[in-house]
Parts: C-alpha cells; structure tokens; sequence
C-alpha cells in the first residue's frame, strides 16, 4: 500500500456495535467509537464514517439493502473503498443483494461484523475490522466481499454456518478469496479487473416466497402463495425434487401461474442441484418451466430473482439468461455441471 487510501465505514449496527441493555444486545456504538478500539488503522488509511442504520440484522430487509447500495453509489467518487459494519445473521444476504445491486466496481466494498460486541475484552470485532480496513485499502482488491475471521469470502458466496464461533461464515463450493495475517493479504484467487464500468442499480422486487419442503407436506397453502408471490423458491430435499405428496397440485398451480418464477433449490449447504438426476425433480422440470440453483447459496438465489424481478425493465435478456448469468462468482459450474447421486 502506498499512499493512504480514503474509506468510507458505514455503520448499520449488528453485534459489532451493541451494548446490553436490560433485554439483551442492542446496538448502540457509534461508528466513531468502532474507529476508536483500531486506532492503528489511521497509519494506513483516512477514514470517515456514517450512521446510515442502526438494527440488529434480523431486522435487515431488502428496502435496506437498496439504501445502502444508494449511500454507495452517492459517495462513490470521494472515497477509495468501503466497509458496512453490519450484524452477521443476515449478512450473507446483505453481500449477495449488494453484488447485483453494485456490479463491476473497481473499488472493494467490504462488508464484516462479529460475534462479539467490540467493547468486550475478549472479541473478534477489532480483528475483524481492522483486517476489513486492510483489505479496503489495497490496491488489488474489489468487488463486494465479506471480510471475517480472516478470510475473504465473495458476497455471493457465504454462508453463516456457526451461530455463537468467531469462524462464523464459509465460503460454499468456492474457495476464500485471500486470507489475511497480521495485516498481510494473501490471495488465493487473483483478481482480474473490470472491463466494464461500475453499475448501479436501483430496485428489488422482494415478494418472493421460500418454500421450505419437508416429509409429509400438505398443499393447504400452495394455491396462496402461487396467488400472491412473483416467484417461488422451493427448498427441496438433495439434488431437487417435488414430494408426491404435493407434486398434483404443485404441478396444476405451475400450469395456471406460467409467469411465476420458480426456481429448485436444496437443503443441503454444499454441491447444489440437479433435478435431472431422480424421477421426482425429472418428471416436474420436463412438465414446468422451474429453473435451478444448481452451486449456487441460496442467500445468492433469493437476491438475484428480487434484483431480475426489480430491474425487469433496464435488463437485456429473457429472465432464464439472467439467472444463469454469472455474477461474482455466484454460479461456478451452472447447467453444464455433473452431478451423481
């Protein structure tokens, strides 16, 4: 790193920045404050900060997400980088919704959070945040990435996979980006950068509905949620299918509802989907027009059809070519993968 770069810390609250009060954490440190337990980070880096939320991240909703990406592209031009602080049981959602929100940026936007509140004696937020700062402050880094125990994962592949560990996200089906020790960045995937000029988007459309299958599930709600929702993601067992249980009435609702979307995804964290492998998923897909997630997370799924949905509009291509266009490393082997039982 050469000269100081100027970034941006965005605070949104989450348990990096809470406090207890009489009912549990809540977040209230300031942003300023969070610089205040680093104080080494300003031998490298000028940094300003902004309140923009203050929520636990369960709270988080995509209304959100499109305020942040605005607050991003507003200073886009003033600073060199940016780090969200931001609560880690949504952030994996928070880093896909922001990788369509904001695509081919050549300045890092990362994202990061802890465990613990920053102002314990015992926590992992420091490190955390100043391995943020670190990354946010190189000149090879870009694109939208969370930054956790060490590791740099692509927005569009993490997952919280640990509720309480400082190793709280993987990176699913994909490997870490770069480590960082001691304040070094080591790069596993070396970064080629953009050809095309950063791009902003304005809108997510969130009435998707996630169907969540389990043994025995009853059709009481199907014809509901055909009705309300643009699209549907079924959670399904293995590599995809629908249970015989609901697949009559399942199959009906796909036939009266042509345009909703459906996309098949899977329960199951690692490898992804393919319906064509068992007679439950080959069957409904040769009868429904039902895309697939295949490798990619399900946080990367839900957020893009509410970003196709939303910027329906301004997108060239029909809907299928949007999905499985490749976005920071959301889709890595998509419909030519090979899958075994």
């Amino acid at each position: 790193m050469s000269e100081k770069k100027r970034v941006l810390l965005i605070a949104t609250g989450g348990t990096i920045a809470s406090k207890r009060s009489h009912s549990g954490l809540k977040p209230q440190i300031t942003p300023e404050e969070l610089i205040s337990f680093i104080p080494q980070v300003k031998d490298f880096c000028e940094i300003e900060t902004l309140q923009l939320l203050n929520l636990d991240s369960t709270n988080v909703e995509p209304a959100h997400w499109k305020l942040m990406a605005q607050t991003i592209r507003k200073f886009y031009d003033a600073f060199d980088g940016f780090v969200i602080a931001h609560g880690t049981d949504t952030m994996a959602y928070t880093a896909a919704a922001l990788s369509y929100l904001i695509q081919n940026s050549k300045k890092p936007i990362v994202i990061t959070g802890s465990q613990k509140p920053i102002d314990l004696e015992i926590t992992d937020a420091k490190t955390n945040l100043l391995d943020s700062f670190v990354y946010a402050s190189d000149d090879a880094s870009q694109g939208v990435q969370i930054v956790f125990d060490g590791k740099v994962i692509a927005g569009t592949r993490a997952k919280k996979v640990r509720s309480k560990s400082y190793n709280a996200f993987s990176s699913i089906d994909y490997p870490f980006l770069a480590v960082i020790q001691e304040m070094n960045i080591m790069r596993y995937i070396p970064m080629l950068p953009y050809e095309e000029d950063v791009k902003f988007y304005e809108d997510m459309n969130d009435n998707v509905y996630l169907m969540k299958m389990i043994p025995g599930i009853k059709a009481k709600v199907l014809e509901s949620i055909f009705e309300e929702y643009d699209s549907i993601v079924v959670e399904s067992f293995g590599v995809g299918g629908i249970p015989k249980s609901i697949s009559d009435d399942f199959f009906r609702l796909c036939q009266k509802h042509p345009e909703k979307l459906i996309v098949m995804a899977t329960q199951v964290a690692h490898e992804g989907s393919d319906m064509t492998v068992y007679e439950v998923g080959r069957d409904i897909k040769a009868e429904c027009r039902i895309l697939e997630s295949y490798d990619m997370t399900l946080e990367s799924v839900i957020a893009k059809i509410m970003w196709i949905l939303g910027n329906r509009d301004c997108l060239e291509g029909d809907v299928e070519d949007l999905f499985y266009k490749g976005i920071n490393y959301d889709l890595i082997f998509g419909k030519n993968r090979k899958c075994g039982s």
